[in-house]
């Protein structure tokens, strides 16, 4: 993959090699973020790749991002879950952030699940809840699509009305309530990183209209919705960028609020594969 930009003979290319070694169609095309890893555990685990084993295949860099491509059945469907993304504070291009959304569609997924951890700016949220993520704001030096663009995966100007698929945001809602699990709504501040927000940049992301801020998930977002794929994606608030209170917060604390409420956003993704 020559990096700034990927022609869809490398998109092919890499597709075709994992096509060879797959077992099943995926159906459904999951990417888990910092410190959720757990959701493989429920997985019926067919098999599990190596990125370093795919070609063209970026490789994970970041603590909590296992790197692995795995194969199996969830809430009774095919899936492909991606164990570990890539993250633009990486040094990765967006082409190279997005490749693999973009083998994953030609592989045959015909939605995507997305899930992150993020800070909250929403005063009424509180550090452990689960976001339902309705929409993005884009603050990202870039966009995926930038460049020539790939006719064969989706148009030049791609609608983003609705990012994320209002029929499984409402399942979701659904699901929570039967479960009685508390979801909150938001829009979600997609930022390079590495660096954590200062507080005024926290105001700034309020003010503007968000809920939460991340460094992964938008440009995953666009990728899939330039091809076609309908959206899901939560985000695990994992700190408050809320003035008073404000806290130093470091990846390791991010982690462990991620892994303690892992298992909720695990029951409710499953049960939403289940029915969609």
């Amino acid at each position: 993959m020559n990096g700034s930009l990927t022609s869809y003979a490398e998109i092919e290319a890499t597709a075709t090699a994992l096509k060879a070694v797959l077992n099943q169609k995926p159906q459904i095309g999951i990417v888990l973020g910092t410190g959720l890893g757990g959701l493989v555990r429920e997985i019926e685990i067919i098999q599990e790749i190596s990125y370093s084993d795919i070609p063209d295949f970026p490789l994970s860099t970041v603590e909590g991002h296992e790197g692995k491509l795995i194969e199996g059945r969830l809430g009774g469907k095919n899936v492909l879950c991606m164990q570990g993304r890539f993250h633009f504070y990486e040094g990765y291009t967006m082409a190279q952030i997005v490749f693999p959304i973009r083998v994953m569609k030609l592989l045959g997924i015909e939605g995507l699940i997305v899930s992150n951890a993020s800070g909250g700016v929403n005063p009424n949220f509180e550090i452990g809840d689960l976001m339902v993520i309705k929409d993005h704001i884009n603050l990202f030096p870039g966009n995926p699509l930038i460049g020539a663009n790939i006719s064969e995966l989706g148009p030049r100007f791609p609608d983003m009305s609705d990012a994320y698929k209002e029929e499984w945001r409402r399942l979701a809602f659904d699901i929570g309530e039967e479960l009685g699990i508390r979801l909150v709504d938001g829009v979600y501040v997609g930022l390079t990183g590495p660096t954590l927000e200062t507080p005024h940049e926290y105001f700034y992301i309020r003010t503007i209209g968000g809920d939460a801020v991340g460094m992964s998930t938008v440009p995953e977002v666009i990728a899939a919705r330039h091809m076609g794929l309908p959206c899901f994606a939560m985000s695990i608030v994992t700190d408050l960028g809320v003035d008073g209170k404000i806290e130093v917060v470091t990846h390791e604390d991010v982690q462990g609020v991620a892994e303690v409420a892992e298992p909720k956003m695990t029951r409710i993704i499953k049960e939403l594969i289940s029915k969609i």
